[in-house]
């Protein structure tokens, strides 16, 4: 009788421990600061002084705050340019790798490395490459008389934006490229067999065939992608500055300003509060993207 009371709680205990550090670090490192920012949002929260319960009036100052709304749109104009770019390039190398040919291994790391590389790093490179006066990308445009005259990159939006959009696009596609290239290596040979006894040609067997079956992978690159893209910050921290006139500063950047650089730690939680909002939104996206098409 003992003996059976001490496998039901071992029975109970155990994979519980497993779980345990996880189900801690989610405590500790997301649900308590959730619930921090949602408290802080009702309050005007300063630095130094007494903090304030003011209700709604942070959320209220979101529709009337005119650099949030420029925020947000420079978020959804750069998520809309780089994620095609980003899953185009993605999708055409996983393509070209998934031929199996020899050096497919050695071509794989190399479109992978760009991802290793930290931001704040990638972003330094690319601010000197991209540099008015002594970078390489102005040089060689130069001395192909391609242009007249060197180009400011990061001086104004309609340069800064597509020049970032390329930056993160070289970096990140490897990531993306990884997700789809298993996706495909994953589709059974045999199914293909099938088809092609049935008369499919290779561009049936690939919408067909191909295409649904790795949807939900394709699905897990597009949101990872979009997901990413609203969280951008450091990129644009570090090449623009949020600048010319704050034109290139993206939701994240603004949150940041708030909070750390102006001490409004209560409307910067509001802030942060939509965004969460916006993050349900895409990760709801995801669970129907991912979906098993056959259920």
């Amino acid at each position: 009788m003992k003996n059976n009371t001490i496998r039901k709680i071992k029975k109970l205990v155990v994979p519980f421990m497993f779980i345990a550090p996880v189900l801690i670090i989610n405590i500790l490192f997301f649900c308590l600061p959730f619930l921090q920012s949602l408290l802080m949002s009702f309050f005007e929260w300063p630095l130094l002084g007494e903090k304030t319960f003011i209700g709604f009036e942070n959320y209220k100052q979101l529709f009337l705050d005119e650099q949030f709304r420029v925020s947000l749109i420079f978020t959804l104009k750069y998520t809309l340019l780089v994620t095609p770019a980003l899953f185009l390039v993605a999708f055409v190398l996983a393509l070209l790798i998934d031929g199996r040919f020899k050096g497919a291994t050695l071509f794989r790391s190399i479109y992978f490395s760009p991802v290793v590389i930290s931001m704040t790093s990638c972003s330094l490179i690319w601010l000197w490459i991209y540099n008015d006066l002594y970078g390489i990308l102005n040089y060689i445009l130069l001395k192909f008389h391609i242009i007249d005259e060197s180009i400011l990159w990061m001086g104004e939006e309609k340069t800064s934006l597509p020049a970032i959009v390329f930056m993160i696009t070289w970096k990140m596609a490897g990531f993306s490229m990884l997700i789809i290239l298993a996706a495909f290596q994953s589709v059974d040979t045999q199914v293909y067999e099938s088809a092609s006894i049935d008369g499919a040609s290779k561009l049936k067997q690939f919408f067909h065939i191909t295409l649904p079956i790795i949807r939900p992978q394709v699905g897990l690159a597009l949101i990872m992608s979009v997901i990413g893209s609203v969280l951008a910050f450091e990129q644009f921290l570090i090449m623009t500055k949020g600048g010319p006139t704050e034109t290139t500063t993206t939701l994240v950047h603004y949150i940041y300003n708030t909070s750390f650089k102006y001490y409004n730690f209560g409307y910067g939680s509001a802030m942060t509060m939509i965004l969460l909002i916006i993050m349900l939104v895409l990760s709801v996206a995801q669970m129907r993207l991912l979906k098993d098409p056959t259920e």
